[in-house]
């Protein structure tokens, strides 16, 4: 197939962006499957496999260097057979390979680079190579030209590397020293937590310096509990540098996916939808316990770009947006003085300079990226006005900037993406009193419920273009279990929990380790990989293992089931060893574990009326931060019959003299119902009793 003078490769049948970017690439790529493998052993060719996204940086500068290059595909078609995967498709690729380069290098990242046999065992790995060696770093040419005289001359040694690689994979040890996790865990994790922190600018570690979110949630349950001032100050003067820096998008809004840089200044420009629910839901937390409307208005501002730019016509969220535009990093993001003046005129374009960091030396590659870390002691004490005088000045150049070459948008739609960003606008919803966010919500789901199922209710992983593909994996259901619970928080409508249980029962089946604990990240019904991996670590997202431990525990306290309760005191007894080495690598597993050991709060919330209605006269109560409350609603009807069904002991629970009543149980003990609302509402604010030091 060609099109125009281009020839078009096996890739240009693939939906996954990734892969169609490379589509038209002199190299004979395959898709991953059997045909590849075939012809590698029928030709008694090594494979190269290649790993990445399409918004990736590093792995545009690898195609443009190497493989469009004719001189790198001829030897990539005559002596391997090359495969390429798009890692948001196949996680699960990804995690095996990029254990197998991290244990080879003593590193990872993408584009993930592997050489491997045709039975798919891996024996030489990387991640960028340039075309040439230079800078100390191996060419792809010498590369490939030196694994290609290894296979002929010396293939015993390469496939006996494969093979010790393998059996190190298989053998991926889970940390089987079972004991117990307490309150001493949680203390290990903040206090290592605040040996990285950064006093000047906030966040955690040094260069390159990546948001987690998840590590504020768990801070400011840490605070609630301990009620230890520095954890909420950590969490405070994080969520305001990160805002004040150039990983934020001033004008169009939303978080770029890391900074470059200590300050938060020079973002590596792409934007991830993950990141973005994560965020949103830090800044919704930290507007419950601090009140500061700042924080409130960011996780809008957040919303508002993601239901722009990232919300398909069916209601679904897309992927990420690139880095890159025109071929070069962060062009459409930068500005220089007189560009800005152009628009906003000489005085109000020096003000605005002024505001937002912009210099005539520029701050990135002779241009300006947006920033408040130079003018944070103009905004620390200036007047608040002075930002809703900018505030059309914003717009003036969001409007201006929309007119630029837009980066590349990754389309696909990810069902454990959407289960983050449903939750956080669930969250939304309930935080802020926004129908708007609960429609976008809502909406969503039934996009996945109805286009990412199949006939008999398996998940599916992907979709794009009207092809839904790939069995899901353990984070599409903790995430999207973890959306509907959010949904069932704000919406009141039982249907969602019944959803949250269907799901978890079918996860239950497809990944449970029965005989080690622990749920693996493939399905019983997943393609049969070099192993079958399990995860708890919480990288950029938390881990499926860790958000199926608070789901599991929420659903217990919801519905009354108490196997669910003993399915999460299990997961904390598996990964017991492996978070005891480092719990601050687990943040979110410990979120979970608070909620466990932190004195619980329901309330049962029986009323005559239901819908917005019922939204309103709550809002007083769901905006209070009360991390370990949950909230069951019965209203009167329908939707009464079916939360009796999902959890019986509310059948009784009525609404006294025609008013909303609230039936509160705390520590296994139940107050006398009440129809003041200040009352529980003075009951939620109640802080628990401080974590002994």
């Amino acid at each position: 197939m060609t099109t125009g003078t281009k020839t078009a490769n096996r890739l240009i049948k693939e939906k996954s962006p990734y892969l169609l970017q490379h589509a038209h690439n002199p190299v004979d790529w395959y898709p991953w499957g059997e045909e590849a493998f075939a012809r590698a052993k029928a030709e008694d060719k090594p494979i190269f496999l290649s790993i990445g996204y399409s918004t990736c940086h590093w792995c545009h500068v690898m195609e443009r260097e190497s493989f469009e290059d004719e001189e790198v595909a001829e030897i990539l078609n005559k002596c391997f057979v090359a495969i390429k995967v798009d890692r948001e498709e196949r996680p699960d690729i990804d995690h095996i390979y990029m254990l197998a380069c991290q244990a080879i290098t003593g590193q990872g990242g993408w584009p993930l680079t592997i050489f491997m046999t045709p039975e798919k065992k891996p024996f030489y790995a990387g991640t960028y190579f340039p075309k040439e060696s230079k800078f100390g770093r191996p060419g792809l040419l010498d590369i490939l030209a030196t694994i290609h005289e290894q296979w002929i001359t010396n293939r015993e040694e390469l496939i006996k590397a494969g093979e010790q690689m393998t059996k190190a994979l298989q053998s991926q040890p889970q940390d089987l020293h079972r004991g117990e996790l307490g309150e001493y865990t949680l203390q290990e994790a903040y206090h290592s937590l605040q040996e990285n922190y950064d006093e000047t600018y906030g966040g955690f570690g040094s260069v390159p310096k990546f948001p987690t979110p998840h590590n504020l949630l768990f801070l400011l349950r840490y605070w609630y509990w301990s009620g230890d001032k520095k954890a909420l100050s950590m969490v405070k003067k994080t969520l305001e540098s990160m805002h004040r820096g150039g990983i934020y998008d001033h004008l169009g809004y939303g978080f770029a996916r890391y900074s470059v840089d200590q300050k938060w200044l020079v973002p590596h420009f792409e934007k991830m939808l993950y990141d973005n629910a994560l965020l949103a839901m830090a800044y919704l937390e930290g507007y419950q316990v601090t009140g500061k409307e700042r924080f409130a208005r960011i996780a809008r501002e957040i919303f508002a770009y993601v239901l722009r730019d990232m919300t398909s016509p069916d209601g679904a969220f897309y992927t990420a947006e690139d880095a890159d535009s025109e071929g070069e990093e962060g062009k459409f993001y930068t500005w220089t003085p007189a560009e800005i003046k152009a628009i906003l005129g000489t005085d109000l374009g020096e003000e605005f300079c002024r505001w937002y960091g912009v210099t005539e030396a520029g701050n990135f590659a002779g241009k300006n990226i947006l920033n408040r870390v130079r003018g944070e002691a103009l905004i620390t004490a200036g007047d608040p006005r002075e930002e809703d005088h900018l505030a059309g000045a914003c717009q003036r150049l969001f409007a201006a900037r929309e007119k630029r070459i837009h980066p590349h948008k990754d389309d696909k739609i990810l069902t454990s993406w959407n289960g983050l960003m449903i939750a956080a606008l669930a969250m939304g919803a309930r935080i802020l009193s926004e129908s708007r966010y609960l429609e976008a919500a809502a909406r969503a789901l039934e996009f996945i419920w109805t286009h990412l199922r199949k006939k008999e209710g398996r998940l599916l992983a992907r979709y794009r273009n009207g092809e839904a593909a790939y069995p899901g994996y353990l984070d599409d259901y903790a995430t999207l279990i973890w959306a509907l619970l959010e949904l069932y928080q704000a919406d009141q409508k039982p249907a969602w929990l019944r959803r949250a249980l269907t799901l978890q029962e079918e996860q239950d089946r497809l990944f449970l380790d029965e005989r080690q604990g622990g749920y693996f990240f493939t399905g019983r019904d997943s393609e049969e990989l070099l192993t079958r991996p399990k995860e708890v670590y919480d990288s950029a997202i938390p881990s499926g293992n860790s958000i199926s431990a608070l789901n599991l525990l929420r659903l217990a306290r919801l519905t009354g089931r108490e196997e669910f309760t003993d399915r999460a005191k299990a997961l904390f007894r598996t990964f017991s060893g492996t978070v005891s080495r480092y719990p601050a690598g687990y943040t979110f597993f410990l979120t979970a574990l608070h909620f466990a050991l932190a004195p619980g709060r329901d309330v049962v919330v029986a009323a005559a009326q239901s819908g917005e209605k019922l939204r309103r006269e709550l809002a007083p109560l769901t905006r209070i931060f009360a991390p370990t409350t949950t909230f069951l609603y019965r209203s009167e009807g329908k939707d009464a019959e079916e939360l009796k069904a999902l959890a019986p002991f509310t059948a009784k629970m009525r609404p006294l003299e025609g008013k909303t009543t609230y039936y509160i149980c705390e520590n296994f003990a139940c107050r006398q119902p009440t129809t003041e609302r200040e009352e529980v509402r003075r009951t939620l604010a109640e802080k628990k009793t401080p974590l002994a030091n």
